[in-house]
Order: C-alpha cells, then sequence, then structure tokens
C-alpha cells in the first residue's frame, strides 16, 4: 500500500469507522442472538437488528467521508475518486460481511442474505446524502425512511411492500434487493462524480 494510500485512509478516520462498525457488529450478534432465544420468538424476531444494524453500519461509513480539507482533496495532483470508491467498496464488503456472520441461519427470512442487502441500500442512501448534504449530516435521511418504514411496513411481505420497504424484506426477496442495489449503485456514482458534499 502506497503511502498516499496510508494518508488517505488516516484522513477518513479509519479507526474510528472500524471501532465503530465492530461494536455495531458486536451488539447486532449479541441482540439477534438474545431475541431469538426468547420464549415465543423464533428467527423473524431478528427483524429489528437486520434493519438497524445496517443503518448504523452506513451512519459510521458516511460520516467517515468528511474531509477536513476539501479544496486539497479538490486540487490534488491525482484523482481523488478512485481511493474513495475503493474506500466505500472496502467499508460496505467489511461491513456487509461482518453483520452477515452476526445473524446466520434462517436465509429465507431475516438472516445474513437480508442483512447483506439491508447494508447496501443504507449504505447507499447515505453516501449519496453525503454527496447532496455533506458527509456530517449523511446518515439522517436513510434514519428517517429506516424508521418510517419500520413503523408502517405491512406483516405480509412482497408486492409493492418489497420496493418501498425493502429493510423489512425476507432475504430471497427479488424486489427489494433490485432496490437495494440500485440505491447502492446510485450513490456510489454519485459520491464519485460530486465527491461529498459540504456541510453547513
Amino acid at each position: 500500500m502506497s503511502a498516499l494510500s496510508l494518508l488517505y485512509l488516516r484522513s477518513r478516520a479509519l479507526p474510528v469507522t472500524a471501532a465503530a462498525l465492530a461494536g455495531v457488529v458486536l451488539v447486532a450478534a449479541w441482540s439477534a442472538d438474545q431475541l431469538q432465544d426468547r420464549p415465543h420468538f423464533d428467527h423473524t424476531a431478528r427483524a429489528p437488528v437486520v434493519v438497524l444494524a445496517p443503518l448504523l453500519a452506513a451512519a459510521a461509513i458516511g460520516t467517515a467521508l468528511h474531509s477536513h480539507a476539501e479544496e486539497l482533496d479538490r486540487t490534488a495532483a491525482r484523482r481523488w475518486w478512485p481511493l474513495l470508491l475503493a474506500y466505500l467498496v472496502v467499508a460496505t464488503v467489511l461491513a456487509a460481511g461482518a453483520l452477515a456472520a452476526a445473524v446466520p441461519g434462517h436465509p429465507e427470512a431475516f438472516g445474513a442474505p437480508a442483512m447483506v442487502r439491508n447494508v447496501l441500500g443504507s449504505t447507499g442512501v447515505t453516501v449519496a446524502s453525503a454527496a447532496l448534504l455533506g458527509a456530517r449530516p449523511s446518515w439522517l435521511p436513510m434514519t428517517v425512511y429506516g424508521s418510517a418504514v419500520y413503523l408502517a411496513a405491512p406483516n405480509e411481505p412482497g408486492r409493492a411492500a418489497a420496493l418501498w420497504a425493502w429493510p423489512l424484506q425476507p432475504g430471497p426477496e427479488a424486489g427489494a434487493w433490485a432496490v437495494a442495489v440500485a440505491a447502492y449503485g446510485a450513490g456510489a456514482a454519485l459520491l464519485a462524480v460530486r465527491g461529498p458534499g459540504r456541510s453547513r
């Protein structure tokens, strides 16, 4: 790894972000286990963890996009967006993999596939918000949306709910995956084109 890459990672508060993601993973694993082990509950009780943990992971990734020297990033001799996208992809893969391991089993419902999908979708919305609003408040739109979906989503999955309530869909739901992947792709593209916006 080059000295430039190391400096870039330090500028993105990598140690703090990694610690935050590790904390989210540990709390998610403990919470999923506790919810599933309660009497009269099963693996579907892990739905709150599958919604909330990706929100927290995406918030950590999004706020780490903040730069203390935006002008230096934009006027650097080397293009900054490849490093930015590499950081985003690596952070997303690590968060998705670790959180998927935190809720093993039952892929047909609220298990690893749903967790990976929600990490992708939540991170996509968060980085799009970082490009439009700035890195520091980037966590807010997805948190508001995720909370609204959790309160309003119907009990029956599929149909139109697969599109607008994708965080609360079972793992194999194709429509929910399509929305999450599209959100991640759009967020990454917007971030590459605009970079993190200036927080006001």
